[in-house]
């Protein structure tokens, strides 16, 4: 199997999981890929990730051009400001979880760093996460926002919309997104409880350890 057909149907068996287990609905989210020529799978627009077809995923050229397949997702412009910043990404993962976004409307959610030290995986897999202002969906600011940071955040949260991830390949960008939205989670069914967190040492500590951009 070639890598452009092993990549198709990589990103079809991930949306259906993300589908069945509730993370996206609907025509929500998108999922993109990096080939090692630099062409780019995108998911397409108005489509379900439950119920994707690979031979209908569209291949963009390295400059973001519709080549071929259905046409593509309106957040394109999201996922290039990633991998124009981010050199070593491969992946880009966009959703719209319910408690990663439930999270964004907070008034007291940190926007330098949504996610409270619960966890060392959320740390590991994340970094800080940074929380953007709201965007109409698929204007080219959102894009621009993100080039603003200057690829220091993997993981934003759109305010009001959801995360987007990016990821040295198809399975990182996955497994940090899974443990942003687990974390979200967690953030809201202890917020009333006043939970231990990480101390500052602590989080110091995972950040030494594991080499995190902090």
């Amino acid at each position: 199997m070639s890598e452009e057909a092993k990549a198709r149907e990589d990103i079809c068996l991930i949306a259906k999981s993300m589908f069945d287990r509730g993370l996206t609905c609907g025509a929500s989210g998108n999922i993109s890929v990096r080939l090692s020529d630099d062409r780019l799978l995108v998911t397409p627009t108005g489509s379900s990730m439950g119920f994707l077809d690979p031979a209908k995923i569209s291949l963009l050229d390295k400059e973001f051009r519709h080549l071929s397949g259905d046409k593509p997702t309106k957040e394109v412009p999201l996922h290039s400001a990633l991998y124009d910043t981010r050199s070593g990404t491969g992946a880009v993962v966009h959703l719209h979880s319910s408690h990663s976004v439930a999270l964004s409307m907070l008034p007291d959610t940190d926007p330098d760093n949504v996610l409270p030290p619960l966890t060392p995986y959320g740390i590991m897999r994340l970094g800080k996460v940074k929380l953007l202002p709201f965007f109409l969906p698929g204007d080219a600011a959102m894009g621009e926002a993100v080039r603003g940071l200057a690829g220091k955040r993997s993981a934003i949260l759109l305010a009001n919309h959801g995360p987007v991830v990016a990821g040295k390949d198809l399975w990182a960008a996955t497994f940090a997104m899974e443990e942003l939205e687990e974390t979200a989670k967690l953030a809201l069914l202890t917020r009333e409880m006043h939970p231990r967190q990480l101390s500052e040492a602590e989080v110091r500590t995972v950040v030494s350890r594991f080499d995190i951009d902090w």
